[in-house]
C-alpha cells in the first residue's frame, strides 16, 4: 500500500514538475523565435555553408533568442497588471500567476546577462550586434513603439542587427546588397504588421493603440508600395549576378519566384477583405500577418514558399561548386 502511494505521489510530483516547466518555457514565447531565423541569412547569401558558418550561426541564433525572451520576461512582468485585464494577455504564465515575478526576474537577467557576455566573448562584432539589439528593445519599449513611423524603423532595425549578427558570427563580410535586401523586407514586414493590426483592431470593434492612431489604411498602402518596389528591385539586382556584384552566380535570378510570391502571398494575408468581420476565422486568417512567426509557422503557402527558396539556393550552390554552372 505505502509502496502505491509512494508511486502515486512521485507521478504526482513529476507531472507538476513538467507542467511547471512548460509554464516557464511558454514565458519565453517560443514561437517568436521564428525571427531570429534571419541569422541564417548571411551564409546563405553568401554561398558560405559549411559546418563553421553553421555552428557560427547556430550560436548567434541561440544569442538572440536569449536575448528577445529576456525582454519578453521584461515586458510581461511590466505589464503584469494590465495583462491581467486582457481577453487574451491573462493567459501569458506571468499574468496568469504560473510564473512567479521574482522567478521571471532572475531568468531575464541570466538570459540577458550570458547572451551578452557569450556575444562579447566569441567577438566584438558579434558583442557590438547582441548589445545594439538588446540597447534597441530598451528605446523600443520605453518610447520607440509608441512614436508613427519610428516604429515601424525599429522593428526593421531589429531584423538588420540579427542578419549583422549572423554575419559577424560567422566571420562574412556583409555587402551593400545583403544590407540592402534585409532592410527593405524587414521594413515591408513592419508595414505589414501595422496594417493587419489597425484592420483587425477596426473590424474586431477593439480600442487601438496609441501608435496606431496615426495610422491609416491608405498611408500604409503609400507606404506598403514604395517598400514593395525597393524590395523586389533590389533583390532583382542582387541576384541578377557578378555584373552587378551581387550574388556570385546569376542563376540565383531563378530564386525570384520565390521571393515574389512569398510577398504577395502575406500581402494577402494582411489584406482588408481577407478579414471579414462576421467570422472569427476569416479575422484570424486576415490577422495573422501582424504576426511574422504565426505565419512562417501556420501558413502553408509561406512555410512552402520559404523551404523552396532554401532548397533551389542548396542546388544552385551545389552545381556551382561542382563547375556544372557558372
Amino acid at each position: 500500500m505505502d509502496t502505491g502511494r509512494n508511486s502515486l505521489a512521485k507521478g504526482s510530483l513529476a507531472a507538476s514538475s513538467s507542467k511547471n516547466l512548460r509554464y516557464h518555457v511558454a514565458a519565453l514565447r517560443p514561437r517568436q523565435w521564428t525571427k531570429n531565423l534571419v541569422v541564417f541569412a548571411a551564409p546563405l547569401f553568401a554561398f558560405s555553408i559549411n559546418l563553421q558558418s553553421l555552428l557560427g550561426s547556430f550560436l548567434a541564433f541561440a544569442l538572440f533568442c536569449c536575448t528577445s525572451s529576456g525582454f519578453y520576461l521584461i515586458n510581461d512582468i511590466a505589464d503584469v497588471e494590465s495583462d491581467r485585464q486582457h481577453p487574451v494577455k491573462c493567459k501569458r504564465p506571468i499574468a496568469a500567476g504560473f510564473v512567479s515575478i521574482p522567478v521571471a526576474i532572475a531568468m531575464a537577467v541570466i538570459l540577458l546577462g550570458s547572451a551578452v557576455s557569450l556575444s562579447w566573448w566569441r567577438s566584438s562584432e558579434l558583442g557590438l550586434a547582441i548589445t545594439g539589439y538588446a540597447m534597441l528593445q530598451v528605446a523600443y519599449n520605453l518610447r520607440l513603439k509608441r512614436m508613427v513611423i519610428l516604429d515601424i524603423i525599429a522593428i526593421a532595425t531589429g531584423f538588420v542587427l540579427r542578419a549583422f549578427g549572423g554575419a559577424a558570427a560567422t566571420n562574412i563580410a556583409l555587402s551593400a546588397w545583403f544590407l540592402l535586401c534585409t532592410a527593405m523586407l524587414a521594413l515591408f514586414l513592419g508595414i505589414e504588421k501595422r496594417k493587419a493590426e489597425l484592420r483587425l483592431a477596426q473590424v474586431q470593434g477593439t480600442k487601438l493603440r496609441a501608435v496606431l492612431r496615426r495610422y491609416s489604411l491608405p498611408l500604409l498602402g503609400r507606404m506598403e508600395s514604395v517598400v514593395t518596389t525597393g524590395t523586389v528591385v533590389s533583390y532583382t539586382l542582387w541576384s541578377a549576378g557578378p555584373a552587378l556584384h551581387g550574388a556570385s552566380t546569376s542563376w540565383m535570378l531563378l530564386t525570384l519566384p520565390f521571393v515574389l510570391y512569398g510577398i504577395f502571398r502575406y500581402q494577402l494575408l494582411s489584406d482588408p477583405q481577407e478579414i471579414i468581420s462576421d467570422s472569427e476565422d476569416h479575422a484570424e486568417k486576415g490577422g495573422r500577418s501582424e504576426r511574422p512567426e504565426e505565419v512562417l509557422l501556420k501558413d502553408k503557402g509561406i512555410l512552402f514558399t520559404v523551404l523552396g527558396w532554401i532548397c533551389v539556393c542548396f542546388a544552385i550552390l551545389w552545381l556551382k561548386n561542382q563547375g556544372i554552372i557558372q
